[in-house]
């Protein structure tokens, strides 16, 4: 009996945990992250934000720059929190060094011309797992980086649309100030021509007229 058991083949050794230290692809999908972020919190800048809001830029500069600056602070924060939150719950960098691990793997099997050295049915379960995930997770990876971009460019259209709206507002009360600007002429011409004639007199001459008339009446 003791000779047949030394006949069966020795169960693999467990395989080794993967680091949770990011790789090259969980780093540059971090990268990819940090730089579309950054590029968001630089596209709302202080100078777009205050001509958004002229009035208080004027007159409250400071006051205006903290909100600024505790809205992109508070931007970037949760916009951080969230994507570190989705790493964890999604295990993305094991996944993601796993992938590294295997897809470098095959290519030194192909680089070299042999096959594989462990049997398909010797691997662990967690490892044959991991490698049908691999073309889930590179296919996650292409998509969340393409839905990052998505989000950049409706950034960047929503500051364009602000811009706009300014813009079109600056108009509006130029026109309003042209007109204002226009009644009180007409205004001071009025006054300067009833002055000038001596209708402002001739009003005043009449309604005393009238009240001693009134007077007499009573009288």
């Amino acid at each position: 009996m003791a000779a047949a058991s030394s006949t069966h083949s020795p169960s693999p050794p467990p395989q080794p945990p993967v680091a949770q230290t990011p790789g090259p692809r969980a780093a540059q999908f971090q990268k990819l992250f940090a730089d579309a972020l950054n590029h968001t919190i630089r596209t709302c800048s202080y100078s777009k934000f205050s001509a958004c809001f002229p009035t208080p830029s004027k007159y409250a500069p400071q006051t205006l720059t903290s909100i600024w600056q505790q809205i992109t602070s508070k931007v970037e924060a949760s916009a951080k929190k969230e994507f570190e939150e989705i790493m964890i719950e999604r295990d993305v960098v094991a996944g993601l060094n796993e992938l590294e691990r295997l897809v470098t793997e095959a290519k030194n099997r192909k680089a070299a011309g042999v096959e594989a050295k462990e049997p398909p049915h010797t691997l662990p379960p967690e490892r044959l797992y991991l490698a049908h995930l691999g073309p889930y997770l590179k296919q996650t990876e292409t998509e969340l980086g393409g839905e990052l971009q998505r989000l950049q460019s409706d950034n960047e259209e929503l500051v364009e649309a602000i811009q706009g709206q300014k813009e079109e507002t600056e108009l509006l009360i130029g026109g309003l100030e042209a007109f204002i600007a226009d009644l009180e002429r007409a205004n001071d011409l009025m006054n300067n021509e009833i002055d000038g004639n001596g209708i402002r007199q001739d009003v005043t001459d009449m309604e005393q007229e009238l009240q001693a008339a009134g007077r007499e009446a009573k009288l």
